[in-house]
């Protein structure tokens, strides 16, 4: 009997210990508004070298951990455009290389389970708003290797993470961003 109960606490400790390290595991995930909140604790006008360093890298593995739909959040509120606009040249550079796989993997493969329905309204706006934007000048502080950078890795995942289907889908949106580039240059 005695064993049993033994056992039986045991395993309600294991248990309990389990259930701790799942929480711990859930609360230090990041969101968007935990990313939101460390880039307004942690302002990279005031830091220099290894601190600024260092809380570039901790957005990076942050970004790279909250969801395609966080990341949009966080596009469409300006944060991480603000954040990146904040950066040095080389310090862009190597946050792309960082965050940029995660990112355009995480986009086909919400690509990829969307509706078909639903993906072709979203290319349809997307279009729209590419062909008002065909001819204008790139926006202040546009740089072309920058540019290139994203076009690459973009691509990249685009013929190597999304369905077939997706990139029928898709075909449209990619020739208008190509005739928007040729006409930057």
């Amino acid at each position: 009997m005695k064993f049993r109960r033994n056992i039986l606490l045991a395993l309600v400790l294991v248990w309990a210990v389990a259930g701790v390290i799942v929480y711990g595991i859930r609360q230090a995930r990041p969101t968007a508004q935990s990313l939101a909140d460390y880039i307004a604790k942690h302002p990279l006008g005031a830091q220099t070298g290894g601190a600024r360093a260092k809380t570039i890298a901790r957005v990076g593995d942050m970004l790279n951990g909250i969801s395609f739909e966080d990341r949009q959040t966080l596009q469409r509120r300006g944060v991480t455009r603000d954040f990146f606009k904040e950066l040095t040249p080389e310090e862009q550079a190597a946050f792309l290389d960082a965050t940029l796989p995660a990112g355009f993997k995480q986009m086909m493969d919400a690509f990829n389970k969307m509706d078909p329905d639903k993906r072709r309204k979203f290319v349809e706006r997307a279009l729209e708003e590419a062909k008002k934007h065909e001819g204008e000048a790139p926006p202040p502080g546009f740089d072309e290797k920058t540019a290139n950078k994203i076009i690459d890795q973009g691509l990249r995942s685009f013929y190597s993470d999304s369905t077939a289907a997706v990139k029928l889908d898709l075909a449209p949106l990619i020739e208008q961003m190509q005739r928007n580039l040729q006409s930057m240059h």
